[in-house]
């Protein structure tokens, strides 16, 4: 049995956008000289060629099974940040198909790694069930996975040794997300780690210098804003042209 983590791109989003790219191709063939609408079908048409380009290319660089793996990069490299101690527990938020819960559970068999996630219909392709299957054809069984909110965890405070999330809050909306941070980290015991993967620009999360300093402020042994943008993860290109500029690992020790 093989683990199946899907993929960040979703081949049915691919999929939908070029069938939306042939439609517009179609009314093209048939207005272009017949009426002024048929310059628009064409606007239209190479809008959403374009982007199923892109997103192909996507599926492409994110693909478990292709050349690039960067999703698996990513999983390994956050993972590598957290350290849980024997009997530990861990919080990974925003699990998705469980691929960094279990890279966790891997690296740390002695712990109870917990993952959670709303499993929405933006990416209807995960689920619980899917977790718990690439958890079992990995061979790992110290992994839980379970229904929950990033922004109201169902966690008293101090609860975890670790906590850990990738890719996650970026999709909230909110005008906060530096409070989304501060409910995640809420969970975190005094001493445990914490590896936050995201899209951390100004635009979307404000000044993240001054949230290190706060959390400095509240007693944190180690904050650290890493940036894997500069060949850490991807190229500063890559970052670019993948609209994951600002890509950051928010890290340390409470």
């Amino acid at each position: 049995m093989k683990p199946d983590y899907k993929n960040w791109m979703p081949k049915g989003m691919i999929l939908g956008v070029q069938t939306v790219s042939v439609f517009f191709l179609v009314l093209t063939y048939f207005t272009f000289y017949r009426t002024p609408l048929g310059k628009v079908f064409l606007a239209l048409t190479v809008i959403f060629l374009l982007c199923s380009i892109w997103m192909y290319l996507m599926y492409r660089a994110f693909s478990y099974d292709g050349k690039r793996q960067m999703s698996k990069q990513i999983i390994n490299g956050v993972s590598s940040y957290i350290s849980i101690p024997a009997g530990g527990k861990c919080l990974d938020v925003g699990c998705g198909s469980g691929a960094l819960s279990i890279a966790c559970a891997i690296k740390n068999p002695e712990a109870e790694i917990t993952g959670i996630d709303r499993w929405g219909k933006e990416y209807a392709s995960f689920s619980k069930s899917l977790c718990e299957n690439n958890a079992k054809a990995e061979g790992v069984n110290n992994t839980t996975f379970l229904q929950g909110d990033a922004c109201s965890l169902d966690f008293p405070d101090e609860t975890f040794d670790a906590v850990t999330s990738n890719y996650v809050y970026h999709n909230i909306p909110s005008k906060d997300r530096q409070a989304i941070l501060l409910e995640t980290l809420r969970t975190l015991k005094k001493g445990g780690t914490f590896a936050i993967h995201d899209i951390m620009s100004k635009s979307k999360y404000g000044d993240m210098e001054s949230f290190v300093k706060k959390l400095k402020d509240m007693g944190y042994e180690e904050v650290k804003l890493v940036d894997t943008t500069n060949g850490m993860f991807m190229s500063k290109w890559e970052s670019v042209w993948m609209g994951l500029s600002g890509s950051t690992i928010l890290m340390g020790r409470k």
